[in-house]
This record gives C-alpha cells, sequence and structure tokens, in this order.
C-alpha cells in the first residue's frame, strides 16, 4: 500500500511476536526498548488502549509479554521535522525526470519516517540524490516527513512508486491519483485456488474498531475497488494463485485486506493471513507493484513504467509460469 490514504496510524504502529529475550519482562519496559520512547511515553500509549496482546487490550503497564505472543501497538506520529538525507540509503531509479522520479522501492524499505522507523528510508536516501525535494515541505505542499511522496507502498511490498521533485509535478500527480487517473498493476500470490478467472472486490474499508492498527470491511468506510486476475494456479508445496491486480483506489492495506476477505489471503501477509512461506523473509508477503502508468505532469504524454518481479518472489513461481 500501499497507499494514498494518509492517517495518524499509518506507519506509526508496531506488529510483532514477542522474541524469548523479552519473555515476562514488563510491557511498558518492552515498549519503550522497541521503539526508543521514553517509559513514560511508553506508560501513555499503554493507558489510552492502543496496546494489544494476542488481540486484547492492554491498559496496565505492569503486564508480563510472553514468548510467542503477538503485539500491536499504535506509536504516535513522530514531529514534522526535517528529515537528513542520507546517501547511504540505496534508492533504485527507474525514470528520472526533471518534475518527478519513478523509483523501485525495495522490500522491507520504509517509505517516509514513522515511531520505530526513523532511519533508513526511502525519504532519506531521496533527498540525497534531490535535494530539492525538500523545498516541497518548506513551500507547505507536503508534511516535513514525506516531502514529494505522492503514494506509498507497505514496508513489504516491493516495487514502482512515483516521487514528486517541484511543486508543479506534486499538484500534477496527486491530482492524478486523487481522480483515480493514475493506473496502478501488482503482481500477488494468494493462498488457495481462486476459482474466477477475473472479478472485482468493490468493498469499502475502514479501520477495525477491534484493532487499530488493522484495516477492515466496513459499511461506513471509505470506497475501495480492487480488480483481479488470475495468471496461474500453484498445487505444490501448496495451493496458491498467481494473480495480477488494478488498483482502482488506494486504502490503506487495500489489496491485503480484500483478498483476505474473499478468503484468499496475500502470501505470508502474517496481518491478514498467514506466516507460512518459510521461503520468504519475516516481514515479507507476495505483493508487488509491478506497473506504473501516468499523464506526464507539463506535457499530458503517457508515461508507462515496469519492474519485473524481484528475485526473492519469483522463486515461489515454477518456471513453466509465464507471465
Amino acid at each position: 500500500m500501499s497507499d494514498d490514504a494518509f492517517n495518524a496510524f499509518d506507519g506509526e504502529t508496531l506488529d510483532l511476536i514477542v522474541p524469548g529475550t523479552l519473555d515476562e519482562i514488563r510491557i511498558d519496559r518492552v515498549l519503550a526498548l522497541l521503539t526508543g520512547l521514553s517509559r513514560s511515553e511508553a506508560n501513555e500509549i499503554i493507558a489510552s488502549g492502543a496496546v494489544t496482546l494476542n488481540d486484547k487490550v492492554i491498559v496496565k503497564s505492569s503486564t508480563p509479554v510472553a514468548d510467542g505472543q503477538r503485539l500491536i501497538a499504535v506509536l504516535p506520529a513522530p514531529e514534522s521535522t526535517n528529515v537528513a538525507a542520507d546517501a547511504s540509503v540505496p534508492v533504485d531509479v527507474v525514470l528520472d525526470d526533471v518534475d518527478f522520479a519513478v523509483v523501485n522501492k525495495a522490500p522491507g524499505q520504509v517509505v517516509h519516517p514513522g515511531a520505530g522507523h526513523r532511519d533508513g528510508t526511502l525519504v532519506a536516501g531521496l533527498l540525497a540524490l534531490y535535494p530539492q525535494m525538500r523545498d516541497l515541505s518548506a513551500e507547505g505542499l507536503c508534511d516535513p516527513q514525506r516531502p514529494g511522496i505522492v503514494h506509498r507502498l507497505d514496508k513489504g511490498t516491493s516495487g514502482v512508486l512515483v516521487v514528486a521533485k517541484t511543486p508543479e509535478g506534486f499538484s500534477n500527480l496527486s491530482t492524478q491519483l486523487a481522480e483515480r487517473l493514475m493506473q496502478r498493476t501488482y503482481y500477488g500470490m494468494v493462498e488457495g485456488h481462486v476459482a474466477e478467472e477475473r472479478g472485482v472486490v468493490d468493498a469499502p474499508i475502514g479501520r477495525s474498531t477491534r484493532t487499530p492498527t488493522v484495516m477492515a470491511i466496513r459499511s461506513d468506510g471509505r470506497s475501495a475497488r480492487t480488480g483481479y486476475e488470475v495468471l496461474a494456479r500453484i498445487e505444490k508445496p501448496h495451493a496458491m494463485s498467481l494473480l495480477r491486480l488494478q488498483l482502482d483506489t488506494g486504502r490503506t492495506h487495500q489489496i491485503r485486506v480484500h483478498l483476505a476477505t474473499i478468503g484468499h489471503p496475500v502470501v505470508n501477509d502474517a496481518r491478514y493471513g498467514h506466516r507460512r512461506e518459510k521461503r520468504l523473509v519475516e516481514d515479507r508477503f507476495f505483493l508487488h507493484s509491478t506497473t506504473l502508468a501516468f499523464a506526464h505532469p507539463r506535457t499530458d504524454e503517457w508515461i508507462t513504467t515496469s519492474v519485473p518481479l524481484p528475485s526473492d518472489l519469483r522463486a515461489l513461481v515454477p518456471e513453466s509460469v509465464e507471465f
């Protein structure tokens, strides 16, 4: 999501399985250790009801955690201060233009700073390449934590996204995104065999009332629409389906929520499905932004950029499958 719906929770969450080294330690201390927050800040977060252990809200700071429990915490957004440029952060530029750049985001990379992810973000690497992006924040067009960021991809998602380098580029691309003129195509591998050759999931998405870090289908949510086409059905080592996905809207975790809703969660998506695929690293699920198409901000020329599946995902697709 990856995703054009920004809010206070997105990118500001801690979601992990408690390791044995933290077994029986107070939850306020664990939260402070994992995030760098002070104990008092951790206590405030816990008291607000924003921390869960195995989906149970914890409000006592003295509660001990246990090895293997799932800890989720909604963390406060970082202060809107300027991000430091970092030339050591790798940035794979697919297309470079005066007004924008299309980049191929690596899996595991966070797009912009958030609680628990202050350093090593894509934004830091981009600012080292394109320091003029900082001017977009100075002019009030962007949050200082997100200069030039038009849309995002989840940490576990790889692939193409576009960032703006000039005010004209940011305004135009943001409008195209809002008006659903930008075309975004993904590859996704899901659990089980999807019966229909193609279909559309059209269901509104909002934040779960039970677990605030999880999105869910809600009647009062924001409209969301995802199209899919089955490219291959795989039998071994377990039943899976390779899909081509068209993102008509860009809600937080949209593809992941929609596919889980129809009973076919994205492979290795622990949040909405299961952590079963040992061939992928823990925080990596099979979702890749493969093609991005939009009109050039100045000329209206149609721009299409594509990147293939990275090697870690391609390894899950039989050699006989062509796409």
